[in-house]
């Protein structure tokens, strides 16, 4: 008798490698996250989607404020086109990172999810950056 973990078969390999890498190229972690911006990567951007006033109370050291029904063109016009957006919400009971990367996506940006959001960000007990101030990593995690 099967167990409940080989009950359905795996997927074969060559199928499971596509799967995996297109779920990568949708997604990152926290913890490549905040590694990237403690060696001071350049190469993305993050935006915390949730209001301002969870934003000033603590956020991921670098994000940029900009809740997700904000999310227009003119809004991100600074930005070059091929900015690659990272972003986040309150956590996987939350749907605003979803929302957010859907309107990233329509306006044509690349864009990745940080899965987790802030409750994964602290289940890896990294330092959170308070106020209106995106801050960095280097920052907080020296003041600490």
């Amino acid at each position: 008798m099967a167990s409940h973990v080989a009950e359905i078969p795996a997927a074969p390999s060559d199928e499971a490698a596509r799967h995996f890498a297109a779920k990568l190229s949708f997604e990152t972690d926290c913890w490549d996250v905040h590694e990237s911006l403690k060696d001071g990567a350049t190469d993305f951007v993050v935006l915390d989607v949730r209001g301002p006033n969870s934003y000033a109370r603590g956020h991921v050291p670098g994000a940029i404020n900009l809740p997700y029904r904000k999310i227009i063109a003119a809004k991100i016009a600074n930005w070059p086109a091929d900015t690659l957006f990272v972003v986040y919400c309150a956590g996987p009971q939350c749907n605003g990172a979803d929302k957010a990367a859907l309107r990233l996506a329509r306006l044509g940006r690349p864009v990745k999810l940080m899965i987790g959001g802030m409750t994964g960000w602290l289940d890896e007990e990294f330092a959170l950056a308070t106020g209106d101030a995106p801050g960095s990593v280097r920052e907080v995690e020296a003041a600490a």
